[in-house]
């Protein structure tokens, strides 16, 4: 049976996953620049062993408030058309395996921006994992879908 290993991380208390192949690496970084008239999404720029990466806030992304860059966040360093970039996530899990069988389309019940960037879900022992699009998450020219802060983290677990 097919199976596809997942590296997984946490937003909103939520569970998401990115197919392993487009991770590159995991840090902790709290030194970005920030960059001037650029999207809400876009954290800012950093640098990682002479390579400029941009760091794109996935709360934003996910129509949620932005976080607070003052302390050290949590990247995820995935390769999308060719480049490095940092998706900013809440919390870093494990790599898991998953059996492509168990894939299932995105729930009716996620809406906004949860939509846009959800390829699929995974119902684990106990809880859903979300499959996240690394290369729609990874882009901040699309405007993100405004939701509500009484919607966060709820949207998923209804699912």
């Amino acid at each position: 049976m097919p199976s596809r290993q997942y590296a997984t991380f946490e937003v909103a208390d939520q569970l998401f996953g990115v197919d392993v192949a487009q991770v590159q690496e995991v840090l902790r970084f709290h030194e970005y620049t920030r960059v001037p008239l650029a999207p809400t999404s876009v954290g800012g720029l950093f640098n990682l062993r002479g390579q400029v990466i941009d760091a794109v806030d996935l709360r934003v992304q996910l129509g949620l408030p932005s976080r607070d860059l003052s302390v050290p966040a949590m990247n995820v360093i995935v390769s999308v058309d060719d480049e490095w970039v940092s998706l900013l996530v809440d919390r870093i899990g494990e790599v898991i395996e998953l059996d492509d069988e168990a894939f299932e389309p995105p729930p009716d019940t996620l809406a906004g921006a949860y939509r846009h960037l959800i390829v699929g879900t995974f119902k684990l022992q106990d809880r859903l994992m979300l499959a996240l699009d690394a290369r729609r998450a990874a882009d901040t020219t699309v405007p993100v879908p405004a939701q509500h802060s009484t919607d966060e983290g709820r949207l998923a677990r209804s699912a």
